[in-house]
């Protein structure tokens, strides 16, 4: 069992938790969408993404997400960041598999860390926004 299991755990690269800021012509409203970005030139398989967020006095729903593939250069709108969870820190757990191997990386939005005055390029989007830790 131990033999296979790689002795060096790959770094996540070129995979990416974005917000971005835009305009929602339905509502009326700028809000922050949540987007999983993929600028590798492989595709990602087998994509779970849990969302959560979290504070000392305060926890929101968790939520799932299965994408069967997420193809290289490209995007995937994850959800919409309402107003209320903006004052607790939101985590993206990111599993996938790259080239038949497993990866994983926990992606965050720190408490009152998405302001529209901080917003800058997104890689393979239009809209401009901020990329989590």
């Amino acid at each position: 069992m131990k033999k296979d299991i790689d002795n060096h755990i790959p770094e996540v690269e070129h995979v990416y938790v974005v917000a971005a800021f835009e305009y929602n012509s339905i509502f009326k409203v700028e809000e922050w969408t949540i987007y999983l970005v993929n600028d590798n030139t492989e595709a990602l398989e087998t994509v779970l993404v849990v969302s959560k967020g979290e504070s000392k006095t305060k926890t929101t729903s968790v939520l799932r997400k299965k994408l069967e593939v997420l193809p290289a250069k490209s995007i995937a709108k994850l959800e919409f960041l309402h107003e209320d969870v903006l004052e607790v820190d939101n985590i993206f757990q990111v599993t996938y598999f790259l080239n038949g191997k497993l990866m994983h990386k926990d992606f965050k939005f720190p408490k009152y860390s998405l302001k529209s005055k901080d917003i800058k390029a997104l890689p393979l989007l239009t809209s401009k926004g901020i990329i989590a830790e």
